[in-house]
């Protein structure tokens, strides 16, 4: 029997109008009534198709503002395509991110609640999970410490110990896995990622490290600019994406030399 397609993405475009500056000031605003500067066009994503199949792992590649994230919300319908693209899903899909929704001002506790209840647990399970997803984040004595005094790395440890208990169908993760604490962390972490959060799943995850796409990705695909590059095996759509890198260092190298 073959396996039924869970994503797919057609004619899918995004376009943004942007201003060229905002309002300096109140002051700006109140006396240059309507004048917001010179609007022009942003294509954040260009002629998009993409099919993706149940239990996929699917990798999105490419520089910052090439259109990943872009195109991660477009599929979660927080945003909408332009009029003609077309987005069908099927299941229950969560987007998770370094740092998750975390508010600053609130303790690890409380922050578990919160999130845990977006990424579809009930409080009762929150209830039953929380001493393990403050155990496994190793901040026990900083259970009711507000965030905003938490390091980097402890804020990373907690929002992985969170997103390891999405209830999903769909997983999409951008820039979420890999450099998380010590050496010890990490392979516990690994271990977790493989046999817990990808279990089941299809996974879309958008990233630049290409340690986690070489280990578990079945093919990725290359963006640039908003268009697909390229799709292939990582290891073949690498040699790609750093030539593209380079050019575009290149290019920046010209261009402040132009300006100078």
């Amino acid at each position: 029997m073959e396996t039924p397609e869970v994503i797919k993405i057609s004619d899918v475009h995004k376009t943004f109008r942007v201003a060229d500056r905002a309002s300096d000031s109140i002051r700006d605003t109140i006396f240059n009534l309507g004048s917001k500067g010179q609007l022009h066009t942003i294509k954040a994503l260009q002629d998009i198709n993409l099919s993706i199949k149940k239990g996929e792992f699917v990798g999105l590649i490419g520089h910052n503002g090439s259109g990943k994230s872009t195109l991660m919300k477009v599929i979660l319908g927080a945003m909408r395509p332009d009029k003609g693209g077309i987005i069908q899903t099927q299941g229950k899909i969560i987007l998770l991110s370094l740092g998750l929704g975390f508010d600053p001002n609130l303790t690890a506790r409380e922050n578990i609640y919160v999130n845990g209840s977006l990424l579809g647990l009930s409080f009762k399970q929150i209830g039953q999970k929380f001493h393990e997803i403050i155990a496994f984040a190793e901040l026990e004595d900083f259970v009711d410490t507000k965030v905003k005094y938490y390091s980097k790395g402890m804020r990373t440890r907690l929002a992985f110990g969170v997103g390891i208990h999405a209830e999903t169908d769909i997983l999409m993760i951008d820039e979420f896995f890999g450099g998380v604490g010590d050496i010890n962390f990490k392979k516990k972490s690994d271990a977790v990622f493989k046999d817990q959060l990808l279990a089941g799943k299809t996974i879309i995850y958008a990233s630049h490290q290409m340690e986690p796409l070489k280990k578990y990705a079945d093919w990725v695909v290359l963006l640039h600019e908003g268009k697909e590059v390229t799709r292939g095996k990582t290891e073949e759509v690498l040699p790609v994406y750093e030539e593209l890198m380079k050019k575009r260092a290149k290019e920046r190298r010209e261009l402040r030399e132009a300006k100078k």
